[in-house]
Order: C-alpha cells, then sequence, then structure tokens
C-alpha cells in the first residue's frame, strides 16, 4: 500500500491516509487492522451467521431495501467520495450509486422469493418399480396393475431446498467501489450469510459508508464488516476454513492465487478480461463510434469489460475511423470532480507508469498512435492505437486504462477467430444487422457475455455475469450469485 500510516491518537490503532488519485489530497483516514482484529471480525461474522440464517424472508428484504433508501439519499455525497478516493469522473460516480441502489432493491425482491424446487421422482417406471415395494412389502410389478392400482401407488416427494453456507469474505476491488461491494453483499444478506469485506486498499472509505447504512437500515451488528489489511493478513483470512465462500474480482494473477491458497471453501473468481468489439458493415457507424469510444475511456479505462480491441469490416474501415477519431477528440480530460469530465486519473502511478510503457512498446513495435498516446500525471489521453500485433501486449492483456486498438478484418468470422484468440473470455461486442452472424458468433465465441450492436462495458446488475478461460467462473448478477452462495439439501417425504 502506498498510503501513508500513522498511529490514532484517540485508539492508538494505525491509520491510512487515503489519497485522491488526480492531485494527492488527503480524501480521509481508514483503521488498518492487524491480526487481533481480524480474528475479532471473523468470529462475529460466525456469530452474526447465526442469526442472519434464522431471519425470516421479509425481515432480511427489509433491511435491504432501507438500505437502498438510505444510499439513494446520500447519492451526491457517495458519488463525491467515489470521485475523490476512485478518481472516477462525477457522471460515472453517480452513476455507480445509481446501480447500487438498484442492486439493493434487486436483492430485496429477490431475498422474498428466492427458494428450492420440486425434483420430480416419478419419472421413470422401471427405476420406480426398483425402489418401490408394495404396502405388505412384496416387490411391485407395474405390468400387472391397472390404472387405478397405479394411481394408489405410494409417492415420494423430492424436494431440493437452498440454505445460506456460512460467513463469506468478500474481496472487492478499486474501480467501483460501491456497487462492486454491493455485487457481492447484497446477495449474500439476501440468502442469510454474514460477510466480512477487504476492500481494495485505494478505496476502503466507500465500504465504510455501506456497512454504516447496512447498520441504520437494521441489519445486526457485525454481520457485514469492513477489514483494511495489508495483503499477508489478507491471504491468512482466504485461508481460513470458518469462511465458507470467497468471492473476489480484480486481475486474474491475484485471482486464481486466491483459488491456489483458498483450500475447500467455495470461490467465485470475477477477473479481467481485454474485451473485443467488431464492427461489421452494415453497423450504424456513427453509433458503434461512439459506443466504443464511451466503452474504452469510461473511468480512464479502468473496467473489465471496457473496449480494448476493435475490429472493423475493412469496407467501412475508413468512414469508422473517422468517426472514432472525432468522438476521442471530443472527450474532456482533467479533473475528476469537475463536471461534465469524461476521463480522470488512473488509479496511481504504478498504473499510469504501466499503462505509458505499453504504448510506447507498441508504438516501438511498428503500431501507429492516431490519437493520444499521452500523459499528465495520472491522467492518461484516451489513446487509439493502429497496426498492432496480436503479441503486443496492448492486445493480449489487460490494459487497464484508456487505450483501444483499431485493425480491419475480411469478415466477422475472422474478426470472432481473432477476438477468441485471447486467454480472456469476459465479454464482447458485436455490431451488425445480421442474426444469422449474431447467432453464430455466440456459438463460437468464448465469452460469458455477448452484446449485439453494443460494446462489453453494458451490464445490468440482474445479469448473469461472469467470464470464461482465465477471466474466471461463477456468475454474479443478483439471483445468480445468491445460488453461489448457498447449498442443497434435499429432502424426499414417501407419503399415501
Amino acid at each position: 500500500m502506498n498510503q501513508h500510516r500513522a498511529p490514532d491518537a484517540r485508539k492508538g490503532t494505525p491509520v491510512e491516509s487515503i489519497r485522491s488519485p488526480f492531485d494527492g489530497s488527503e480524501v480521509g483516514q481508514m483503521p488498518v487492522a492487524n491480526e487481533i482484529q481480524i480474528e475479532a471480525a471473523i468470529v462475529q461474522a460466525e456469530k452474526s451467521f447465526q442469526v442472519m440464517r434464522r431471519l425470516p424472508r421479509f425481515v432480511r428484504s427489509d433491511i435491504l431495501e432501507r438500505t437502498a433508501v438510505i444510499i439513494g439519499n446520500r447519492k451526491e455525497e457517495l458519488a463525491r467520495l467515489i470521485a475523490q478516493e476512485a478518481g472516477k469522473p462525477l457522471f460515472d460516480a453517480r452513476g455507480e450509486v445509481s446501480r447500487a441502489v438498484f442492486n439493493l432493491r434487486n436483492a430485496a425482491a429477490e431475498a422474498r422469493a428466492f427458494a428450492g424446487s420440486e425434483v420430480p421422482l416419478d419419472m421413470d417406471g422401471g427405476v420406480f418399480e426398483y425402489q418401490g415395494t408394495r404396502s405388505d412389502g412384496g416387490a411391485l410389478d407395474l405390468a400387472k396393475a391397472d390404472l387405478e392400482q397405479l394411481a394408489g401407488l405410494r409417492r415420494r416427494l423430492g424436494l431440493a431446498r437452498r440454505f445460506p453456507i456460512g460467513p463469506i469474505l468478500a474481496i472487492a476491488p478499486f474501480n467501483f467501489p460501491l456497487n462492486l461491494v454491493v455485487h457481492k453483499v447484497a446477495p449474500a444478506l439476501a440468502v442469510g450469510n454474514s460477510v466480512v469485506i477487504k476492500p481494495a486498499p485505494q478505496t476502503p472509505l466507500t465500504s465504510l459508508k455501506l456497512v454504516e447504512a447496512l447498520e441504520e437500515a437494521g441489519l445486526p451488528k457485525g454481520a457485514v464488516s469492513v477489514v483494511h489489511c495489508p495483503v499477508a493478513l489478507a491471504e491468512t483470512m482466504v485461508k481460513d476454513e470458518r469462511f465458507a465462500m470467497v468471492t473476489f474480482t480484480g486481475s486474474a494473477k491475484v485471482g486464481w492465487h486466491i483459488k491456489s491458497i483458498a483450500g475447500r471453501k467455495k470461490v467465485a473468481l470475477e477477473l479481467g478480461g481485454n474485451g473485443a468489439v467488431i464492427v461489421a458493415a452494415d453497423a450504424d457507424l456513427g453509433y458503434a463510434a461512439a459506443r466504443c469510444v464511451r466503452g474504452g475511456i469510461v473511468y480512464g479505462g479502468q473496467y473489465c469489460i471496457g473496449v480494448q480491441r476493435i475490429m472493423v469490416l475493412r469496407s467501412v474501415y475508413d468512414a469508422f475511423r473517422q468517426k472514432l477519431l472525432e468522438r476521442i477528440a471530443s472527450c474532456k480530460v482533467g479533473n475528476p470532480l469537475e463536471e461534465g469530465m469524461d476521463v480522470g486519473p488512473v488509479i496511481d502511478s504504478r498504473s499510469a507508469d504501466r499503462i505509458e510503457s505499453w504504448i510506447k512498446a507498441a508504438r516501438d513495435g511498428g503500431a501507429k498512435i492516431i490519437a493520444g498516446g499521452v500523459r499528465h500525471g495520472n491522467v492518461i489521453a484516451p489513446t487509439v492505437i493502429e497496426g498492432t500485433k496480436p503479441d503486443m501486449l496492448v492486445e493480449c492483456e489487460e490494459i487497464f486504462g484508456p487505450v483501444m486498438t483499431l485493425n480491419p478484418i475480411d469478415s466477422i468470422e475472422e474478426g470472432v477467430r481473432k477476438a477468441n484468440d485471447s486467454r480472456y473470455g469476459l465479454q464482447g461486442g458485436l455490431f451488425t444487422n445480421d442474426l444469422r452472424a449474431a447467432l453464430r458468433a455466440l456459438e463460437d465465441w468464448d465469452v460469458g457475455g455477448l452484446m449485439i450492436n453494443d460494446v462489453p462495458i453494458y451490464r445490468i446488475d440482474n445479469m448473469p455475469f461472469g467470464g470464461w478461460k482465465e477471466s474466471g467462473f461463477g456468475r454474479e448478477g443478483t439471483r445468480f450469485a445468491m445460488e453461489e452462495m448457498t447449498d442443497i439439501k434435499f429432502l424426499v417425504v414417501n407419503y399415501n
């Protein structure tokens, strides 16, 4: 962590100064947990789980709904905090708060309806005959039974009920310090689990505000807690068998390491991508260009489903290129706290250094920078690179910055092959009005989500969301996350 650490004179607890990635100003201070405080959080999560798992559905739902109201009423306060500690432009920060409110409300609704299902046990006559007996204990012979006798046979009812699994460790990233925490916390609470949040080191203050809102809404104290700690202590929590599950959003490298040390617990990983977009000859080029720019520069490109690789049919390449560059030129770049800003800083100088070096490596390798490519502090100007090669870092890795590559292709099929030639598979975009081409792309393109006539950043928070290949496994999205955070107990009742 690069934040300054100092003792808290009131409590003797070390605190870290959380600073703006734009100008380095202090946003606030965050207590740093030690081994004793982490142990206390885990013990409290275990204790709270025994309460949460027995709360009626309507109680859990009402808590989430009240939290949504509280968060909604504090929208501007939270948006400014996100803009300060994450460097996110105010427009996007307000959008994040709106998404979090929806997420909480959707979880509240799902909490009332989420249940198991009946599994039919009388589907096959041969198995029914083998597994059953007559009332006197003798073997069944269905071939000799008439319809009246068949109607009177003993029956079995099978019910698959879902139950909460226990305390959950939620490790969240910096790029959505409210909504991606809500993505983990709200489904967990909806089904009756407790949660310990390990927020990103750069953006822990927003998590505290969420927990304050939850407790104000009536959540039992300790059912959700925030632990801001060094990596070594976070790894200790990942290994701790008292957690039933680890849910992680972040880089592929860290995610797969977490899986390797997590032991027997459940693990859900929402990892990176290098989102590709294909623009066909029949696409609305102006709309496609506008959406590609939005998808590539939103929050400085620090978006796992952001637009990174753009491939355009050769017949419309020049026209699309011109529209894309016009859109890029109109982007407002600078202070995220100024209204109307499109692009602010990336999260820290180390990230800016890396992005800058990847751009330089592409240029040195023969690619051409046709827009941007400059840096001021931690702000990277929106950048478009033409003529890249598949093995360049800006193509094969996740750049997590406002950088897009642009190349021509000769067919949609070629674009799908090139898009699919990646170790990532999170989401993709295809601009075409050819339904057959769209459906073929879905069959051949190994991504968790394919957006037709849109870009990979499109996400509504109740969608099933997750990736193929090294982009992770498991699914987020309210109901889908609730399924991940529960397990089945199967009940069979022999009656009649």
